[in-house]
């Protein structure tokens, strides 16, 4: 439910009064209904305290299917229910008007969400209104502005015109009259004072003449009754837009699966370890696959430079990766060993990488070092590693 604001009161000013009983209180109270946004709103007073209700058309439209559940259609389309609203809202619009109201049975009712809610119902349809209490000086100010002063400056009018003329012992006779019938039930007496045509749209003039509304509402005599039977919506089967048009659906054809690369040919085979290999050599295997020795005899380096370019030429591929053997220390005889000459050695430096072992005569560190750069060069030995961080030994380091 939305809030009541002063463009509501506004809108209510050139409204008339509709009456209604229930338990011998009688009950006034105006609508207003706008076809422009489908919204409505009441005001219902029972002379001492005020209530509202401001409905939207989305709750209008849930009010209405809540209390006519035989009735309510849920449509597809928009448009239906946009038409499906604006019929019920029209009928409920003809339902609140003086001729329409008498056709309304009128009911207070519990409710858990409202202060006052009543019922009104015919036999097209059922409504309910679910409205909230208003503070005294809201009331006060509604009563005021919407039902005394237009009452009070109605009926200057009527005794200047009709009763002054009556002499002052009929004047006495007929408010006598008035007062006995009206005391005894002031319900009665309230809805036959202002259902009455004439009455009820006079002071409706008379209030938007004080408010200063640019149309001023007619005077009626008679009013008609309207015609309250619901109407029910054809629903129109949905047109498909042109935007909207059915493609043809082109099924594709499943991609075809990579072919996987065709594996590198391996140019060199592993050449086959000699049986005349020692136990260094194994020692060795793991620290020569990475790279040749960086510190080495001047005949060793000019063998591995002879020995290297078919090395070179050729890339290597890293083969299956084997179970690596524990590996066996190698002989301290070798470490211990001088070299045979100081012309063939190379000039002493700090070392970073751990020397390899050589053996006593050049024959045989020849053939291991072959064998050595064979080992590199086939990748027998597993998959290749990063460097080797340096021993630590004895000596200078930098």
């Amino acid at each position: 439910m939305e809030q009541f604001t002063e463009e509501h009161s506004k809108l209510l000013l050139s409204k008339e009064w509709l009456v209604k009983n229930n338990d011998s209180t009688p009950y006034l109270f105006k609508c207003y209904f706008s076809t422009v946004d489908l919204s409505c709103v009441i005001m219902i007073t029972d002379t001492k305290t005020v209530y509202q209700e401001v409905l939207n058309s989305k709750q209008f439209a849930r009010r209405w299917r809540a209390c006519n559940p035989d009735t309510a259609v849920e449509f597809a389309r928009e448009d239906d229910e946009e038409e499906w609203r604006l019929l019920n809202f029209e009928l409920l619009s003809k339902a609140h008007t003086l001729g329409g109201i008498t056709e309304l049975s009128f009911d207070c009712v519990e409710s858990n969400y409202a202060d006052l809610a009543i019922e009104l119902e015919c036999e097209a349809f059922k409504w309910r209104w679910e409205t909230c209490l208003q503070g005294g000086r809201f009331s006060a100010d509604m009563i005021s502005k919407h039902l005394v002063l237009p009452l009070i400056s109605l009926n200057h009018l009527a005794f200047s015109s009709t009763v002054s003329e009556s002499s002052a012992t009929d004047l006495e006779k007929a408010v006598d009259k008035l007062g006995r019938t009206a005391r005894r039930s002031v319900d009665t007496h309230v809805k036959n004072a202002m259902a009455k045509p004439r009455l009820a749209t006079a002071l409706r003039r008379i209030t938007a003449m004080f408010h200063f509304i640019p149309d001023l509402p007619p005077i009626l005599v008679n009013v008609d009754k309207p015609e309250l039977e619901a109407q029910v919506v054809q629903t129109k089967p949905r047109e498909p837009s042109p935007l909207s048009s059915p493609v043809p659906f082109k099924r594709r054809s499943p991609p075809l699966p990579a072919t996987p690369p065709a594996p590198s040919k391996i140019t060199n085979p592993a050449p086959q370890i000699p049986a005349t290999a020692d136990v260094d050599s194994a020692t060795e295997s793991e620290s020569e696959r990475e790279a040749p020795p960086a510190v080495a005899k001047g005949k060793g380096r000019a063998l591995s430079s002879a020995a290297s370019p078919s090395a070179k030429l050729e890339p290597q591929s890293p083969g299956p990766r084997l179970p690596s053997t524990p590996p066996i220390p190698s002989k301290p005889l070798s470490r211990a060993k001088a070299p045979s000459s100081d012309s063939d050695s190379s000039p002493a430096r700090p070392v970073k990488k751990v020397k390899p072992p050589l053996s006593s005569s050049d024959d045989d560190s020849e053939a291991e070092r072959k064998r050595r750069l064979a080992k590199a060069t086939s990748g027998a030995g597993g998959v290749k590693r990063g460097t080797r961080q340096p021993i630590k030994r004895g000596g200078k380091r930098f």
